[in-house]
């Protein structure tokens, strides 16, 4: 994947975020109570909560709305019935898509899911339609600082596992296996490294450019309305956007 995409496509991403950031609190609570209801309120015990902790810290979302979020989770497992469903589709110019849910109502994620495809030109595709376009991986990505000693944070990456480590301009990218993310992102924790954004993901193995202005309009439309979607946890798509 092209650097230029990498960062311009997770700041479009936290431009987002922080734009609508009650919102993006609210998809990462239920991402939290998933996480203690699967493996418990300890994240010492329990690496998926860990995980998510860290991703909702990259969000700016405050410790103590962190805290509540899991001791409400942990007293309340028995309403906790999210269903995770992914979604498979195509944008404009044929742009692969995957949305991934977490859903109390499997009836109207996908009438909302395909409602986005539908409005934006696109449309819904079957399972496993576009997911071999994509790789299952750990991302971490840091920013150029002045604070930021290259080779020091390349090696306490690879010493904790990770499989590759790439540079540019803008910043870094780490990337790992799904099963040995949090070791690395601990890892880079630990050197006292801000971090952009970290999570497993699903990047695309190639990117495709939109050229056409209207193709362009209704990629950000689809982006625009699963983003807006409560049930939609995450949206990873081939589109290198400038």
């Amino acid at each position: 994947m092209a650097g230029h995409s990498k960062f311009a496509n997770i700041k479009h991403k936290k431009e987002k975020q922080d734009a609508k950031r009650g919102k993006i609190f609210t998809k990462l609570g239920r991402e939290l109570a998933v996480a203690v209801k699967l493996g418990g309120a300890d994240p010492a015990a329990n690496a998926r909560l860990k995980d998510v902790i860290a991703k909702a810290k990259a969000a700016n979302m405050p410790n103590d709305t962190i805290d509540r979020s899991i001791k409400k989770a942990a007293g309340e497992l028995d309403s906790v019935n999210y269903e995770a469903i992914t979604y498979e589709g195509y944008g404009p110019a044929g742009i692969a898509v995957i949305v991934e849910t977490l859903t109390d109502n499997r009836t109207r994620t996908v009438a909302n899911v395909r409602n986005a495809f539908t409005k934006g030109g696109g449309n819904m595709g079957q399972s496993g339609s576009v997911v071999f376009q994509f790789r299952h991986v750990g991302q971490i990505i840091i920013e150029k600082s002045d604070g930021v000693d290259e080779d020091e944070l390349m090696m306490a990456a690879l010493d904790a596992g990770a499989t590759d480590f790439l540079s540019d301009d803008e910043g870094y990218e780490i990337i790992t296996e799904p099963m040995g993310f949090s070791a690395v992102r601990e890892a880079v924790e630990a050197a006292n490294v801000p971090i952009l954004n970290a999570e497993v993901a699903m990047l695309p193995n190639l990117t495709v450019q939109l050229k056409d202005a209207d193709d362009i309009k209704k990629m950000n439309k689809i982006l625009d309305l699963l983003e807006e979607d409560d049930d939609v946890q995450n949206v990873y798509h081939n589109w290198e956007q400038e």
